[in-house]
Formats: C-alpha cells, structure tokens, sequence
C-alpha cells in the first residue's frame, strides 16, 4: 500500500499551485543566508527540493547544492532550473555519508509527513549526521498553533474543477487535506503532523542539534502565535 505522498507531488500538485514563485524562495534563502552562511563552494543539501526553486537559489549563491526528493515528477522539474546534483529517494535513508554538507534545508513544510513520529526523528538524525561539525540544518514548517485557529475548511480552484476540504483529525495531531480532481475522477490527500515549534525543537536536540535561531517568517520576523511559520536554525 503507498503513502499518500508516493502518489501527490505529481504534476496535478503544480497544475494546483501554479502561483508558488522564485520570490518566496529568494526571501527564504536570503534569511538562511543571514542566520547560518555557507561558504561559496561548500556543499548544501536541499532535502525534499521539489521543483527546485530554493535549490535554484542557493546555487546561485554559491553553494554546491544536492537535491534530494522521492517524486520524479519534482525532480524532472528541478532539472529545468538548476544544475545541481539531483538523487532520488525516500528520505527516511538518506544515502549520504556523515559530514557531507556545510548545511542541509527542508523548507516549505516539506516533513511531517508519517503516522509515526519515530520516522520523522530518524529523518532529523539522519540530516544531523550528514552535516559537518559546525554545519546547520534549517527546517521551515507550518505553525501548528496559526493553522489551528485559521484553518479555512474548503475552497475552489479558480478556473478548474477542483475541490479542496481541510480538516484537523480527531487527536488534533495531523491536518488533512483532501483534493478532488471533479473533471477527472481523481482524488489526492495531504497528511501533515501539526508539530509545535518546541516540538520541533526538540527533534532537533534529540539528534544533537542546537537551535541558535527561531524565525516566524521569511522576513525574519519573530516567532509567535501569529505568525505563519516556524523556521528553526539548528547547529551540530
């Protein structure tokens, strides 16, 4: 039986969100530039980069960028944009070895993806032994608690006949978003675990990490309630 994001990130998701452009990536990167600089040359690793828009970016800036992501669909995309290493896999086993990368980023909410919160700390232990000594890992999540008090429940997508419902499960531990494809019979679901900031950071410190920065935006602000994200900054 596959998981649900074995079957999503396809091109249906692009046809969907056609209006995630290169400037949210340009104020991402410009943030982790700021809180956790990398050295022109030195290799970063872009963990799930689907399209490849940050990855873009940060090659533009110097870095020697490996994309990681399981849909081949992304990757073929990313390739369009960039010339980093591309590798296909499941990153639950990533294939790197310990002290690869300057730096590592997963970024717009690109985790949180399992039933079993063992899964997702594997993954952040992974990355924290991919990193060299004095490396940083930047992870930029949804915030659990702005989600939970604005959550819309449902919407069209203008100019397609596309329905997407969203809903907090019983436990109020994953929202679920479920989207119906009506000219085409398909339907497609979303699973994100609604991790706190201090859960978050608590994934970090069991890998061995230290948080040395918490942004609530991609233009640095302050981290809160009502912010929209949780950008952590974490040191080995």
């Amino acid at each position: 039986m596959t998981e649900w994001f074995e079957q999503w990130f396809g091109e249906e998701y692009h046809a969907l969100y056609p209006h995630r452009d290169d400037e949210d990536a340009r104020r991402a990167i410009a943030l982790i530039r700021t809180a956790a600089p990398w050295r022109e040359g030195e290799r970063v690793l872009d963990l799930a980069c689907g399209p490849g828009r940050h990855a873009a970016e940060l090659e533009r800036l110097g870095g020697r960028v490996v994309g990681f992501d399981l849909s081949r669909a992304m990757l073929r995309r990313a390739r369009e944009r960039t010339h980093a290493l591309l590798v296909r896999g499941d990153m639950r086993a990533l294939p790197f070895r310990g002290g690869s990368f300057a730096l590592a980023v997963n970024l717009f909410t690109s985790f949180g993806y399992f039933l079993d919160d063992a899964e997702h700390r594997l993954v952040v232990r992974q990355v924290a032994a991919a990193l060299a000594p004095g490396g940083h890992f930047v992870i930029d999540y949804l915030n659990a608690e702005f989600v939970r008090r604005t959550l819309r429940q449902s919407e069209s997508a203008a100019g397609r006949a596309v329905r997407v419902t969203r809903r907090i499960d019983g436990d109020s531990r994953f929202v679920i978003k479920e989207i119906e494809l009506r000219d085409e019979g398909r339907r497609f679901q979303e699973r994100v675990r609604l991790f706190g900031a201090d859960e978050l950071a608590a994934l970090l410190g069991d890998a061995g990490l230290r948080v040395v920065a918490h942004f609530g935006d991609y233009d640095g602000g302050p981290p809160g309630p009502e912010a929209p994200r949780v950008i952590l900054v974490g040191a080995r």
